[in-house]
């Protein structure tokens, strides 16, 4: 049969689309949602068939999503062969770890492996995620999964000695500290070739943000030479196939909003591992409405961190920070940019809280360097921001990536009130990220949310405590109505 892309798209899984009337599908005694193998010239993949009715399809054709369509590569028109998939035996592996049993390196490798070859059906898929997540994970079963995510999908090499990274494990807004450790580390001397990710359900991910600024859809040779040229990049991680497994399950991991911390470690150290890293500094921010909630669950997944780092071969360093509230002022992709660049350029009104919190990460990163001392590192780094190097840095790196011509927030603002005298004594950071992704953020890349006031500021009834940008009347509609059903998401003493 001959492959025909259907533009429909479904979410990272392969679907495959049949007519309902097709005498191969009744010939191979195909029906909906059977896992069927599509091959060509020793080349497979394996998807999940639909039927249609519509016209869409001529005879003798199969239709492939856009995802499935790109992933095998192959122009229309292409001649393929179709049969029925062979089961999947690792399924009863993920049976095993259902009833709590504890699997070793190779179990976790074939599971792995089918995953990668999207042999594993949603509900299996969701099937592994839940029992990883309810077990929980043995430490050692976590260096399984993160070494079999490493061996699945491809691995970056650089000719330095020491490469640095840096990750935040996330669910604090408007932190977009990256954008400016990136040029101060890479100002120093340490090479930082940063990959990070679009927003999955936040307002904005650093790949969003950055690309703002800059292009980030970067190949592998261009990376490697901007590296070579300028010490640092940041591009979206999405444009490599690096720990390809991590990226299929967060896609059920999410809708479900399990974070497990096996899965979460596995996830961030394979990537960090895949990309070539050596060095690489974590960012746990802990805080009421943050993802780790207490300082215990901070220190457990602290050790966690450096257990697997440490059989990965990666040194890491590990730092507990305070998530009680967004970093910087912006939440959402333009809003965050510009506090990125008001940072980098010393201006007197950057937030405080971005900048220096970016030099804290930016010293400790330094601070691998052998010959920099314990605590040196924070001066370094203030210093390089200080006189204008971090800039002209970061306008380097953003030339090399391609700049992009800077755009305004967007043109539909409200200003929301206070509702009360008093104190403000915390933000909900889960109720402001949801705010600014129904203002249109970041689809909308000028939408989002800018604070006016910080946690620990007084107010008066009435003042404005932040901003709402929007691009469209029915995404700023949005915003409001969700506003005036939480507007528990500020806390006034």
């Amino acid at each position: 049969m001959k492959i025909r892309p259907v533009n429909v798209n479904t979410f990272r899984e392969n679907v495959i689309f049949l007519r309902k009337d097709s005498e191969f599908c009744r010939a191979q005694t195909f029906s909906p949602q059977t896992k069927v193998e599509i091959s060509f010239d020793g080349r497979t993949m394996v998807g999940l068939l639909n039927t249609i009715e519509e016209p869409i399809l001529a005879k003798g054709e199969v239709g492939l999503c856009e995802y499935a369509f790109e992933k095998l590569g192959l122009p229309a028109g292409t001649e393929v062969k179709l049969r029925h998939m062979d089961p999947v035996k690792s399924v009863d592996l993920v049976r095993k770890k259902i009833h709590g049993e504890i699997l070793d390196e190779d179990d976790y490798l074939q599971i792995t492996k089918d995953i990668v070859e999207n042999r594993y059906s949603k509900v299996e898929l969701t099937a592994f995620v839940v029992a990883c997540a309810q077990g929980p994970m043995e430490r050692e079963e976590v260096v399984y999964l993160a070494k079999a995510m490493v061996e699945t999908g491809h691995s970056i090499k650089w000719d330095f000695p020491m490469v640095v990274d840096k990750h935040c494990i996330g669910g604090i807004p408007g932190n977009r500290t990256t954008m400016v450790v990136i040029p101060i580390v890479a100002q120093y001397g340490l090479p930082i070739p940063k990959t990070s990710s679009r927003s999955i359900t936040s307002p904005s991910g650093t790949a969003d943000t950055m690309d703002v600024l800059a292009d980030v859809n970067l190949s592998l040779p261009k990376m490697q030479e901007i590296v070579a040229k300028e010490g640092g990049c940041l591009g979206w991680g999405g444009a490599f196939t690096l720990a390809p497994a991590d990226d299929i399950i967060i896609s059920v991991e999410r809708p479900l909003n399990i974070d497990a911390p096996g899965q979460l470690v596995a996830s961030i150290l394979s990537k960090k591992k895949a990309a070539g890293a050596t060095h690489v500094l974590i960012d746990i921010p802990v805080g009421k409405t943050a993802k780790v909630q207490s300082a215990l669950h901070g220190a457990t997944l602290k050790k966690l961190f450096e257990y697997v780092a440490g059989h990965l071969d990666m040194l890491v360093d590990v730092i507990i920070t305070d998530g009680a509230e967004p970093i910087g002022r912006g939440i959402g992709p333009i809003l965050e940019a510009r506090d990125v660049m008001a940072v980098l350029q010393n201006d007197p009104n950057a937030p405080q809280d971005l900048r220096e919190k970016s030099i804290d990460l930016a010293g400790r990163i330094i601070e691998f360097d052998p010959k920099v001392r314990g605590g040196e590192g924070y001066k370094i780094a203030e210093e390089i921001l200080n006189s204008g190097k971090a800039l002209d840095k970061m306008n380097r790196i953003m030339d090399a990536q391609g700049r992009r011509q800077q755009k305004e927030p967007g043109p539909l603002v409200r200003e929301i009130p206070v509702p009360k005298n008093g104190r403000i004594e915390s933000y909900d950071n889960h109720m402001l990220a949801k705010f600014a992704k129904l203002a249109g953020a970041p689809e909308d890349t000028g939408a989002g949310l800018y604070i006016l006031k910080r946690v620990g500021e007084k107010v008066k009834k009435g003042e404005p405590v932040f901003r709402v940008y929007a691009e469209q009347e029915a995404d700023l509609g949005y915003a409001m109505e969700y506003w005036e059903t939480h507007k528990k998401m500020i806390e006034v003493v």
